[in-house]
């Protein structure tokens, strides 16, 4: 389903080229001061411009509907909506009857029957992500004491990332990406140690981003070539300080006070100019299709905030988790 969380419970909606797109967000602690105007930085980081980047133009305003009086959540579901005003679905006409390579117009149009919407790619767009940017800024409001630092390592193999993304622009083809995400500040002792570990749990919403492939975290896959004494950390101090992190900053699915460090693999955009062939499903040929319309050659470059925002949506609804079911303190 579209919703994800324990405590703090995010439900994202819309589609791409429907009337608008948002997020409900229900379990936010009443009485966090919050304005349209706190959502532009992390909004702005996300927007298109860059070389490699759509040239779809929307304003991303957002509309705060409910959950707030007086400048101040009020504890009761918060809901943003953004309106979208730049959609030419006529660009994507073709793609009900010759599904791109790659993309969810195939399984998209088997799992609803075909009563799916496809123009922009519908509710399976990146531009549903609006709303887990708008859920992240709130959760890194309650996450105060945590500091996110997010970048794309590579793109497409390259680390000159921009010349890498212009390139496969200029090309009318995409490329993939590699996103590090590093969080310092948080405090040991959050998550679960099976089913709801904190891999586990920022793993099952970073794969919710469209275009994700694979999560690593600390010493990540290198880890399986690795022996103990290079993989292990040794304790250097009694708060838990470790003299090297291959674990990423968690232990038996709990934080261990050390930094939080993951990776995040970014797949190239399947919505490409250059040429495929691939099956006509309303005439059973084989034919040549390529996407016209606005796209991304490196869906990573905006992607980067995104996976943060997915990040802080996890921990904060750990934190919020390990508040509301405390163990009884040792006597």
């Amino acid at each position: 389903m579209n919703s994800f969380g324990t405590c703090y419970r995010v439900e994202i909606l819309g589609e791409s080229h429907g009337s608008a797109v948002g997020v409900v967000i229900d379990g936010c602690p009443p009485g966090l001061p919050l304005a349209a105007a706190d959502f532009e930085e992390d909004l702005a980081r996300r927007r298109p411009g860059a070389a490699g980047t759509t040239d779809r133009r929307e304003p991303d305003r957002p509309e705060i509907v409910s959950g707030l009086y007086r400048g101040r959540s009020s504890g009761a579901p918060i809901c943003v909506l953004f309106r979208n005003e730049d959609a030419k679905s006529g660009d994507y006409a073709g793609f009900e009857r010759v599904f791109r390579p790659g993309h969810a117009d195939f399984t998209a149009s088997r799992r609803y029957r075909g009563f799916n919407d496809p123009r922009g790619s519908g509710h399976f767009s990146g531009r549903i992500t609006l709303g887990l940017v708008v859920a992240g800024t709130i959760a890194k409001r309650l996450l105060r004491e945590v500091s996110f630092q997010t970048r794309v390592l590579q793109a497409g193999g390259r680390s000159d990332v921009a010349a890498a993304a212009a390139a496969a622009a200029a090309a009318g083809d995409s490329i993939g990406g590699l996103i590090e995400l590093r969080a310092t500040g948080m405090e040991a002792g959050i998550g679960e140690p099976f089913f709801d570990s904190v891999e586990g749990r920022i793993s099952h919403i970073v794969f919710a981003v469209p275009g994700v492939r694979g999560v690593e975290f600390g010493d990540g896959f290198a880890a399986a070539a690795m022996r103990g004494t290079e993989h292990n950390d040794p304790f250097v101090d009694s708060s838990g300080r470790t003299s090297k992190n291959g674990a990423g900053g968690v232990n038996g699915g709990i934080t261990n006070g050390n930094e939080l460090v993951l990776r995040v693999a970014m797949k190239p955009a399947s919505s490409i100019s250059a040429p495929q062939r691939t099956l006509d499903f309303s005439s059973g040929e084989m034919v040549e299709v390529s996407a016209g319309g606005r796209h991304d050659a490196c869906i990573a470059l905006r992607a980067a905030v995104v996976i943060e925002s997915a990040v802080a949506i996890a921990l904060a609804d750990l934190a919020l988790v390990a508040k509301t079911y405390p163990f009884p303190e040792q006597s």
